[in-house]
């Protein structure tokens, strides 16, 4: 673990719903899903793959617990994250040996945190807070559920590939998951945002993943500008080339990661949550699937709308033309 920051005062976001940091588009698929009647069970049902008692046995067996007397500074990061995002039970957490920049939660009846030790090394209190605070807003969303069912889907994929027409209709619902993991990951991130309370750190903990950790050697505005001329291609060709790259991945770019928590600070919604403007748990009952999938389809609308990407571009253009040619047409039949 590298240096320590002082520590500073946090807003404890009382009775906070994850729908507060859940990205439109992540939100609109869980309230469906929390809708849904049973649908978790039987997701369980069928979890032969991830089975809870094995992750335990193997955590216990293979990692490290994190305890007041084990990992005692990772234990009080935690505490102080599950304390800002008002957390009614903690998670089990604990540390595994390996070289990976990554953490994961796991399971479903009881999540559990699994924070590799190469975050350990490389990370201050303050960043490690916030992925802590990611890996909480991820339990707390109840992530691992669709996880798993992307699981079932690939395996699905691999059994059924033979039969005519198959794969098609599984390629399109995998890809569908696949957008709802990146999405999820932006929740996360929030999650994590909410946690540790500074914008600063959020981004810097995109740029030591990105680098390795050589943050003495990067520059945080050349590196948002970065993620712009990423997000903003203007060649087809890198533009399709981005989608392709995509379809096999579960996390967005780490520029784009950046990017995107820049981008939900300056719309008003971080800091209104911390002034006490967040939906609370008491009312999740009262989320429609309508208003969450309004929500969702704006906020694709709204990207897709601002989007510099060549693709976008061309995608409005041809948009407008077809358009314009329509009103031509309904003129044409107009005229008296």
């Amino acid at each position: 673990m590298s240096e320590q920051h002082p520590t500073r005062p946090r807003i404890v976001l009382r009775g906070i719903s994850s729908r507060a940091w859940e990205h439109p588009a992540d939100r609109g698929a869980l309230v469906a899903l929390r809708k849904l009647q049973g649908f978790d069970v039987v997701v369980r049902k069928l979890s032969g793959v991830i089975n809870e008692r094995m992750v335990k046995m193997l955590l216990l067996g293979s990692a490290v617990r994190v305890t007041e007397r084990q990992f005692p500074v990772v234990h009080r990061l935690y505490v102080e994250a599950a304390t800002a995002l008002d957390v009614p039970e903690l998670p089990e957490l604990f540390v595994a040996a390996s070289p990976i920049l990554n953490a994961s939660t796991i399971g479903m009846d009881a999540p559990k945190i699994v924070l590799n030790s190469a975050l350990v090394d490389l990370l201050d209190e303050d960043e490690l807070r916030f992925v802590l605070g990611h890996e909480l807003g991820h339990a707390l969303s109840g992530h691992a559920l669709y996880q798993t069912l992307l699981t079932y889907l690939v395996i699905a994929g691999q059994s059924l590939a033979s039969l005519p027409f198959s794969g098609v209709g599984l390629f399109v619902v995998r890809t569908a998951l696949g957008e709802w993991a990146r999405k999820a990951e932006l929740s996360g991130d929030r999650a994590g945002l909410l946690a540790t309370q500074d914008v600063s750190v959020a981004v810097r903990v995109q740029m030591k993943l990105a680098s390795g950790g050589h943050l003495d050697q990067l520059d945080q505005t050349e590196f948002l500008a970065q993620a712009r001329e990423y997000e903003n291609a203007d060649d087809l060709g890198d533009s399709l080339m981005k989608i392709f790259l995509l379809d096999s991945m579960t996390h967005p770019m780490g520029v784009v990661r950046a990017a995107e928590i820049r981008r939900w600070v300056d719309s008003g919604e971080y800091a209104a949550h911390l002034a006490g403007g967040y939906p609370r748990r008491d009312e999740d009952k009262d989320a429609t699937i309508s208003a969450e999938a309004a929500a969702a389809a704006d906020s694709y609308a709204s990207s897709f709308q601002e989007s510099e990407d060549a693709a976008a571009k061309l995608l409005r253009d041809l948009g407008q033309g077809i358009g314009n040619v329509g009103r031509w047409i309904g003129n044409q039949f107009t005229r008296e």
